[in-house]
């Protein structure tokens, strides 16, 4: 007779088998290419990661964009830079289309290279031959040619700023036509020419008057700016002027050049400016710079503007929702989520970790939902209680301060089962980077989910996926939903899969829905 303790009948549905190991070792499941597509342009920088270089990250785009239709890679890139307001990895498909769909190629430009940063990148992809070409090619090089010549004159000024290429660069590389001498003159001017100024477009020569001590200050970007010697008295002007993100990026400029002095008036110009919910929804604010932007302000920023950065933090979770039923918060602070949320790159990685990210993530379903539990694991999980009436930034911190340990994410779903706790909407914030679990058959979180949903029968379980690896712990199936990123649009996806209203696949049918 057969070993009836190895052969004995499991009861309920059979779970799905472990399929692949992810990077720290862990049985997980791969995501289907497509998901692991999107997975990577909503959180991939193309920069090293705990457990993976950019290079590898690199090679696994190119071998997805490789596999993937033309049609939805094309989606997959204008979503991840509308929603996710993404750079390198949306520049990096715009770049692969040129060979693989040369005509979708013209419609994904004009819908996301949308400012001087992303032509720039894409220019760089196009010519560093990582998808076999060194040059930019006809059409590509005509899609670059148009987009100086529809460029206004203070958006081409302002796109002087910056390298590897430089505007100069650019414009040296495809020779844009000039549409009348003004134009022609300035480009001259652009690349280093000596030309005569007052040929040139009243913008650039308010600029060039102004770097001389003659005139008012223009309204060009800061960065124009911040390299010429100038006075208190200008420094204030300039912060009584200044966009958004600018003020945001630039507080303890500011206060460094005594546009605090006793000018208080400026003091609350600035935070007003801050504060303004349709600014910040403007600036396209991912929370986490503002959280940023708090944690780093100097001591001569007034606390007026300290606090409007808070202000700002709220308004820029406006549409975390508001779920029915029980709710969990199950947050990984294991060593691995010291990884800066951007990866790393020597000289520019972010101060943000992921830790920070699902701290945030955290605080700010618990002010949306003030019953909602919250538990840390790493091997082992523990609740942590929170005020749900304290600032967002201030149980950010204290999540933050978890920071720790190995990874069992299905530690978190044990304690919850230990409990026999109830709940209608469970949300995970990790890397998925489990090691702590491995087994043969299914994970162990998916084990322990579904013992969770033996006794939650139409619970629903949200997966935020920090980091681009491509693999998870639980299969996506209709109760399970990965989204990935660090974006308010999670917020939107986990609004309508709390609800019931889409099932695990909506994050394709979203990019699916993209009109080219």
């Amino acid at each position: 007779m057969a070993n009836t303790q190895l052969f004995s009948s499991r009861r309920g549905r059979l779970l799905p088998v472990a399929d692949t190991e992810n990077e720290a070792g862990g049985s997980a499941y791969l995501l289907s290419p497509k998901a692991r597509l999107a997975q990577y342009l909503m959180t991939g920088t193309l920069n090293g990661t705990f457990y993976a270089s950019a290079e590898a990250q690199l090679d696994e785009l190119l071998r997805l964009a490789d596999e993937i239709d033309a049609e939805f890679l094309a989606k997959a890139a204008i979503y991840a830079r509308r929603r996710g307001h993404m750079k390198d990895a949306p520049a990096l498909i715009a770049a692969i289309l040129t060979k693989k769909a040369p005509l979708l190629a013209k419609t994904v430009f004009a819908q996301m290279i949308d400012n001087a940063r992303m032509l720039r990148n894409y220019v760089q992809i196009l010519r560093s031959g990582q998808i076999g070409r060194k040059s930019l090619g006809t059409s590509p090089k005509r899609l670059v040619q148009r987009w100086l010549e529809q460029a206004s004159d203070g958006q081409l000024l302002n796109a002087s700023v910056g390298q590897q290429p430089s505007i100069a660069d650019i414009i040296k590389m495809v020779h844009p036509r000039p549409q009348d001498e003004m134009r022609e003159v300035f480009y001259g001017w652009l690349i280093g020419n000596t030309v005569d100024e007052k040929k040139l477009p009243e913008i650039v020569q308010a600029y060039q008057r102004f770097k001389r001590g003659e005139g008012d200050q223009p309204a060009v970007d800061f960065r124009l700016l911040a390299g010429l010697p100038l006075s208190d008295e200008q420094w204030t002007e300039i912060a009584r002027t200044a966009p958004w993100q600018m003020t945001r990026m630039n507080l303890n400029t500011f206060a460094r050049h005594g546009v605090f002095g006793e000018n208080e008036d400026v003091a609350e110009t600035i935070a007003a400016r801050l504060r303004n919910p349709e600014a910040v929804q403007r600036a396209r604010a991912y929370p986490y710079q503002l959280l940023v932007a708090y944690a780093n302000v100097a001591d001569g920023v007034p606390a007026v503007v300290k606090e409007a950065i808070q202000d700002a933090l709220d308004a820029s979770l406006s549409n975390v929702p508001e779920l029915a039923g029980k709710v969990w918060v199950l947050v990984d602070v294991s060593g691995s989520m010291s990884s800066p949320i951007t990866g790393n790159r020597k000289g520019s990685s972010s101060a943000v970790r992921c830790i920070d990210v699902a701290g945030l993530i955290a605080a700010a379903v618990l002010r949306k939902n003030p019953l909602a539990g919250v538990i840390a694991f790493d091997t082992e999980a523990w609740p942590v209680t929170l005020n749900p009436r304290d600032s967002v930034v201030s149980n950010t911190a204290i999540i933050a301060s978890l920071l720790r340990g190995g990874t069992a994410i299905a530690s978190a779903f044990n304690l919850l089962n230990e409990q026999l706790a109830a709940g209608d909407t469970v949300i995970l914030i990790s890397d998925n980077q489990s090691w702590g679990e491995t087994r043969r058959g299914p994970t162990a979180t998916m084990t322990a989910w579904e013992m969770f949903r033996g006794r939650n029968k139409a619970a629903r379980l949200a997966c935020i996926d920090l980091q681009p690896y491509g693999s998870v712990q639980a299969a996506p199936r209709e109760d399970i939903l990965h989204v990935g990123g660090f974006s308010d649009a999670v917020f939107d996806l986990l609004a309508s899969f709390a609800s019931g209203q889409m099932g695990s696949d909506y994050w394709e049918k979203e990019i699916e829905a993209i009109t080219l």
